[in-house]
């Protein structure tokens, strides 16, 4: 399982617009096969910062979803509300309950 932490900083009065973007996102990535996860959250400390927990079946879930042409054009319209880069932290699940 790969899981994925991205942390996006939002510009200041431009969360609708983030919101409406990842609406989006998110009812094309619910149709991918090999997506386990995909949940979008407010950080409570910076409720300017949206964080989204990924988690893929492996990585070539993860190459797919990279991929697809609606991730590259929400990343592409991104730049219109995040204050910089993402962060970005992949990880590889070893243990699980």
């Amino acid at each position: 399982m790969i899981t994925v932490i991205a942390r996006l900083p939002v510009m200041e009065g431009k969360m609708d617009e983030a919101l409406g973007e990842f609406k989006e996102l998110i009812s094309n990535v619910a149709k991918e096969g090999g997506t386990v996860l995909y949940s979008l959250n407010v950080e409570k400390a910076n409720p300017d910062t949206l964080v989204v927990v990924e988690q893929y079946k492996d990585k070539d879930s993860l190459q797919f979803h990279s991929s697809t042409p609606y991730f590259k054009e929400f990343f592409a319209k991104s730049v219109s509300f995040t204050r910089g880069k993402p962060e970005i932290v992949i990880m590889e699940e070893i243990a699980r309950t």
